[in-house]
């Protein structure tokens, strides 16, 4: 696992924004797995920014959901479709066909995980899969205890998701849903390069469970430390509880040009 610690979001987004950049270079129909939220857009935008000043040619990526709620009626402005496509897809300029992402209007909601998984797989996997992480610890919706080999499943939020979730609806946490589809922790290590962006003081205690604490099903994100190419990119308020944080300094200032995020 590589830990970046960066001054504040945008660097962060940048960084994560040249690293999708690159991987369309050398793969222009990359699958990219992103993720919602207010950590995210700086990536977003970004990366949007290096295809409208011709940096990077985005026209054959594709793009896929890490989660969605269940049961928001089929076009709710924030459900997780809603939010991708108008947060990704269209800045970037693809097309709707080349978005996916679980269906949580279905009637059979495990049969829609089901489809999920295999349509992930059929596509040939997940290149880059951008991660958040919550203060509790979890990635996508894979709430504290969640299996370390779970697939794409329903979930139950806790109410702490709830509660920090609740912004997105009008403060109103009632309007909040109770359910989720998410990838599950064994479908996310399926990635080929997963990159969690944390930022903000709110966020030092998970992440340093997660870098520097045991791999324990409490912490969902701890998952990552069994990757093979895995990178946390914090910024300095994140990094407050981290006690290797100027190791991590000096190893990203050592690293070799050619070796790349």
């Amino acid at each position: 696992m590589e830990v970046v610690i960066v001054p504040d979001a945008a660097a962060g987004g940048e960084i994560i924004a040249e690293a999708m950049a690159a991987l369309l270079h050398r793969k222009p129909d990359a699958l990219l797995g992103v993720a919602t939220g207010s950590t995210p857009l700086p990536v977003y935008q970004a990366l949007a920014a290096k295809v409208r000043g011709g940096a990077v040619d985005a026209s054959r990526a594709r793009v896929c959901q890490l989660d969605e709620y269940v049961g928001l009626p089929t076009g709710h402005p924030e459900s997780y479709r809603s939010v991708v496509l108008r947060e990704v897809v269209e800045p970037l300029g693809l097309s709707p066909e080349s978005f996916m992402g679980p269906d949580g209007a279905a009637e059979d909601v495990q049969g829609a995980c089901d489809a999920y998984d295999a349509a992930l797989a059929a596509a040939g996997g997940v290149d880059l899969q951008l991660l958040g992480i919550g203060t509790d610890g979890h990635i996508g919706f894979n709430e504290p205890c969640s299996s370390l080999a779970s697939r794409t499943r329903i979930k139950t939020l806790t109410e702490q998701t709830r509660v920090d979730n609740a912004r997105f609806f009008g403060g109103d946490i009632e309007a909040v849903p109770h359910h989720v589809i998410t990838q599950g922790i064994g479908t996310i290590l399926e990635a080929r390069h997963l990159v969690l962006l944390a930022t903000g003081e709110g966020k030092a205690e998970a992440v340093a469970a997660t870098v520097e604490g045991p791999v324990a099903a409490i912490v969902p994100a701890s998952a990552l430390q069994l990757h093979p190419h895995a990178t946390v990119i914090v910024d300095e308020a994140a990094a407050t509880k981290l006690k290797l944080a100027p190791y991590f300094r000096a190893t990203y200032a050592a690293k070799p040009g050619w070796q790349g995020l």
